[in-house]
């Protein structure tokens, strides 16, 4: 199949999909004006967090054999990951770029930028291009890699180079963590799997429920994305293109250097390194008391342009 009858697939299969759910977010509020946006946002959320979510993790691990090609994504995404921490604590510490930014501004456009979209946007391009059951890449990749990088380096980095503070009132992030659904989920699929113990009339189950987990998010995304203040602001603009080209680059060298020849493994670990700027930015901006608003920009232009910046990694061969 050539480049462009590809290309024309990925923008009916999944840009449109995805485009709609988020437009159908952006105009809920402007068509259905009683709409309770915020209390909307808050209870969906919760219904994710709570529901849907732990469902899909536990339909995945219960069934999903730990194998080393799978290791390798969530390896290869957190070495992307700290190499554009790395870029962009330079960038907005050590560069003309950041001057007269606040900290609170600096330290959660570090943490947006390293962290992707990768399950909720993620799940939907690799299912494209690998297939269904290759939504076990993004799967591990958020408990083996996000989750605890985020909640340990990016927790330090709003602490310490956001607010200058060692404690935060309110719940221990330990705490935090260990009450998350999610995660219990995904301990209870992995444990259930590793005894041999998989039922799949219960994985059918938990994974009918937790198809809902995507479109929901992505409704909530349209809600989220201050479209009315969508300034093009240069260090968002910087930010946006660190993450959407210069992780996948750093995570396809790497896997061109250790796992060459690259199999799908690796090159779906290209595609999470790729994907916009995730929705927990703004959790983290609320936890820590940093700049929403900069959170806000950089997860609405990281999204629009991610349009752009996926086929452009097509075209490089960056993605098969």
């Amino acid at each position: 199949m050539s480049y462009f009858a590809r290309l024309f697939n990925l923008m009916v299969e999944v840009m449109l999909p995805l485009s709609m759910l988020v437009a159908a977010g952006a105009l809920w509020p402007r068509v259905f004006r009683d709409a309770p946006v915020d209390v909307m946002r808050t209870q969906l959320n919760r219904l994710v967090l709570y529901l849907f979510y732990p469902c899909i993790l536990f339909a995945v691990a219960a069934s999903t054999p730990i194998t080393p090609a799978l290791l390798s994504v969530p390896l290869l995404v957190g070495i992307g990951s700290l190499a554009s921490g790395l870029v962009l604590y330079w960038l907005l510490y050590r560069s003309p770029l950041g001057r007269g930014l606040e900290d609170t501004t600096r330290a959660i456009l570090v943490v947006g930028g390293m962290f992707g979209n990768t399950f909720n946007i993620g799940v939907p391009v690799l299912a494209f291009f690998y297939g269904p059951e290759a939504m076990r890449y993004a799967v591990f990749n958020d408990m083996l890699m996000t989750m605890p990088v985020l909640w340990s380096l990016g927790v330090w980095i709003c602490t310490r180079l956001g607010t200058h503070r060692h404690e935060m009132g309110g719940p221990s992030v330990v705490k935090v963590i260990l009450t998350m659904p999610p995660i219990w989920a995904f301990v209870a699929g992995f444990v259930v799997q590793q005894l041999g113990l998989t039922y799949q009339p219960l994985v059918t189950a938990t994974r009918f429920i937790g198809q809902a987990t995507i479109p929901v998010i992505l409704f909530v995304l349209g809600m989220t994305i201050p479209w009315n203040k969508l300034t093009p602001k240069p260090e968002i603009l910087a930010v946006s293109g660190v993450k959407l080209l210069v992780t996948p680059l750093v995570v396809w060298g790497i896997g061109m250097v250790f796992f060459s020849p690259m199999e799908e493994a690796q090159y779906a670990a290209v595609v999470e390194a790729a994907t916009p700027g995730m929705v927990t930015a703004l959790l983290l901006a609320d936890r820590f008391r940093l700049d929403h608003g900069a959170a806000a920009l950089l997860i609405g232009w990281s999204t629009i342009l991610f349009w752009l910046t996926l086929p452009l990694a097509m075209a490089l061969g960056l993605i098969r």
